[in-house]
């Protein structure tokens, strides 16, 4: 399934809890929704796309990737925009550190190793 259909799935149930009182919010019929979910959303009229996306909070990025973002990736994005090069490469650092736990990286466990290893020579 596409990475937009995953978001809006997501962002619907968390807002709405149903996909039926968000079709009633939004005045789409409850059986396109339901479609666009199951097939996925590239057969979606780009209308009703763009009208799912506002009510949810779902903003485009252009790049060599399509990527969409919601609320919290985009309020995350603006206080990133805040800080200053060393909060940022604070950030970036977390961030690399992060992927490679979240992706079972083996490096991630010898990073674990050496962190252990300085707490514990630090008492």
């Amino acid at each position: 399934m596409d990475e937009l259909t995953l978001l809006i799935k997501k962002e619907i149930k968390r807002q709405y809890r149903s996909v039926r009182q968000f079709s009633m919010a939004i005045g789409v019929p409850q059986s396109t929704i339901v479609t666009a979910l199951q097939k996925g959303i590239g057969g979606t009229s780009f209308s009703t796309i763009m009208t799912i996306c506002k009510v949810l909070g779902i903003k485009p990025v252009l790049g060599e990737q399509g990527m969409f973002l919601d609320r919290e990736s985009r309020t995350l994005l603006e206080r990133y925009a805040l800080l200053d090069e060393r909060g940022r490469q604070t950030v970036r650092t977390l961030t690399e550190v992060e992927v490679l736990r979240a992706t079972n990286d083996p490096m991630y466990q010898t990073l674990g190793r050496h962190l252990d290893e300085l707490a514990d020579a630090n008492g």
